[in-house]
């Protein structure tokens, strides 16, 4: 496989003299950088105008100077495409803050990393899902991080560990307030009373791409959920930018009639 790093394609397993990654690299060392998961679609990736300008808000909030324009980093995505030979799949983009001494201070004049992967494996979008409320971990609705995808998924992957150990597909995480914020990798979506609601980005979700579609698209509403919530919903389902899958049950009490319901096929039609 073959990826983009620091300007230049390069076999993942053998990065010749000039791409390799610094041991000091800030997003190794202090996980200072952020991410794009994009979807390839026939070739084409999907929404990219939305994930560059997410992308641009992320690295504002750290402060991190992208390495290339939207244009040039655009070539570089497709350049990994091509190299690839990818129809359907994914692509990650990460940017660090780049090497650094020791200290949390990042450094006057910083060289930001780049490197953009490809995969041709995706989760199928569709399949059934169940899921428990992580009792481990919360999201922090106070931080900005929150609503930016950083490079520290500890929490997320924290989640989805006991959602696994505990039986299940994924983990919904609560926020501060013991409202549900999002999954451990993807946003949450429910109809109630007829109403299609999604938490806000205040509670601690982040601003998927996927998610901002639905609710347009769906004419959804945003407001915040309990867990109790969920037992008044008559389907709910979880949105990235790669698949839509049906949220069947929660903790063992299945949500509706336990079957994908037709809003969440509604969903579907917009990947």
């Amino acid at each position: 496989m073959k990826i983009f790093i620091n300007g230049g394609l390069a076999e993942s397993a053998k990065t010749p003299a000039g791409t390799a990654i610094d041991p000091t690299d800030r997003g190794l060392t202090l996980g200072d950088g952020v991410f794009e998961t994009l979807a390839v679609r026939g070739g084409q990736i999907s929404r990219l105008a939305a994930h560059l300008a997410r992308l641009g808000k992320g690295l504002g909030v750290l402060g991190i100077k992208a390495p290339l324009t939207d244009e040039g980093l655009t070539e570089a995505l497709n350049s990994v495409i091509e190299a690839n030979a990818i129809t359907d799949g994914a692509l990650r983009l990460t940017i660090t803050r780049g090497p650094a001494p020791r200290g949390l201070l990042p450094p006057d004049t910083p060289a930001p990393s780049l490197i953009v992967a490809a995969s041709a494996n995706v989760p199928g979008s569709g399949v059934s899902v169940t899921a428990v409320i992580a009792s481990g971990t919360r999201r922090n609705e106070h931080s900005p991080l929150s609503r930016i995808k950083s490079l520290n998924y500890l929490d997320n992957i924290l989640a989805a560990r006991e959602a696994r150990d505990k039986g299940a597909d994924e983990a919904l995480l609560l926020n501060c307030a013991g409202d549900l914020a999002s999954a451990s990798s993807s946003n949450l979506f429910a109809v109630i009373g007829g109403v299609l609601v999604t938490p806000p980005t205040s509670d601690g979700c982040l601003d998927g791409v996927m998610r901002a579609d639905v609710l347009r698209g769906l004419k959804g509403t945003e407001r915040s959920l309990s867990p109790g919530d969920l037992a008044e919903a008559s389907e709910a389902f979880l949105t990235n930018c790669l698949s839509v899958r049906p949220l069947t049950s929660v903790n063992g009490q299945v949500i509706g009639d336990g079957q994908p319901g037709p809003v969440m096929e509604q969903a579907q039609n917009l990947i």
